[in-house]
């Protein structure tokens, strides 16, 4: 007599066991069961950028249904990691929006690399840093008039590598650039970011200094 094994429950395997298991056969309780273990980190980094936490609530949904698209068609080695990025890409892309919005929108306070974190941001591809710096409304508008500066191709480059978190390759498919092209305009338009910021005018005090030399007061 044979007896025939049933499938193991999504509480049973690892994430990567869930993760194999959704990409092959799309069950959306495995996706949920994976989800839900990570949720309250999402979360928290959600109600980092989002205020009230009803924004950061939406926020952790909205990322599930695109997380439903986006782990049938990639692959993702460290989960754990790719998921605290994807959240702040997230996060970013929404407060961005609302810059877009105006000001109504409400104040922000965002994180985001800088000239200097460029590079580093770019290699590790926007993963989780503890002693990343608070940028406040001011800088992000710099930064937005530092892309607006740009040839639209890098900052269209730009935009889909690190608010996005898309590869090479990704890239090269929706804006029909070849892939050699692509990394030519990620290189020029970090080359041309960090000569913004290098040449900006440095007699104006950064938030952070501001806040410190009025504390001294």
């Amino acid at each position: 007599m044979f007896f025939s094994r049933r499938p193991p429950s999504p509480t049973e395997l690892s994430d990567a066991e869930l993760l194999t298991r959704y990409r092959q056969q799309g069950a959306v309780a495995d996706l949920g069961v994976l989800y839900e273990r990570h949720m309250s980190a999402v979360f928290a980094i959600c109600r980092r950028y989002l205020r009230p936490d009803e924004d950061a609530q939406d926020a952790v949904m909205q990322l599930f249904e695109k997380l439903l698209d986006t782990l049938r068609r990639h692959e993702v080695d460290n989960f754990p990691a790719w998921l605290h990025a994807t959240a702040r890409n997230h996060c970013l892309m929404l407060l961005r929006s609302r810059q877009r919005a105006g000001p109504e929108s409400g104040p922000i306070l965002v994180q985001f690399p800088d000239a200097a974190g460029v590079e580093s941001a770019g290699s590790a591809h926007l993963g989780e840093d503890a002693e990343e710096q608070e940028l406040t409304e001011a800088r992000l508008q710099a930064l937005e008039h530092a892309l607006a500066g740009l040839p639209p191709a890098q900052r269209r480059c730009l935009e889909l590598f690190y608010l996005e978190k898309k590869c090479y390759r990704t890239i090269a498919q929706e804006t029909g650039f070849a892939p050699g092209l692509v990394k030519s305009h990620l290189q020029n338009g970090k080359r041309s970011l960090k000569r913004y910021f290098d040449s900006a005018p440095t007699s104006s005090p950064s938030p952070s200094s501001s806040s410190n030399a009025n504390a001294a007061r």
